[in-house]
């Protein structure tokens, strides 16, 4: 079984105003895949995670992790995690 990859793929999208439609169609997904993504229920391959953050011109290590993302409230004013 493999490890589950955390993502914050429903966050970025929204924040750049990108339908899952215009973002599947530009990585070359189905849009539903893009949900089950964001939802948890799908782990990105490594070519479309890629495409994915190149598509934000993000580093992909700041859309998907291995490790629980912090909320990005405490990231923005600083609260350490407990």
């Amino acid at each position: 079984m493999s490890e589950q990859v955390h993502n914050r793929l429903a966050v970025v999208r929204a924040e750049h105003k990108v339908s899952r439609q215009r973002l599947a169609e530009a990585v070359g997904a189905h849009y539903q895949t893009i949900g089950y993504i964001e939802r948890g229920q799908y782990n990105p391959s490594l070519d479309l995670a890629l495409k994915i953050s190149k598509f934000f011109g993000l580093p992909v290590e700041a859309l998907f992790s291995l490790e629980p993302f912090r909320p990005l409230t405490d990231e923005l004013y600083g609260r350490k995690q407990t």
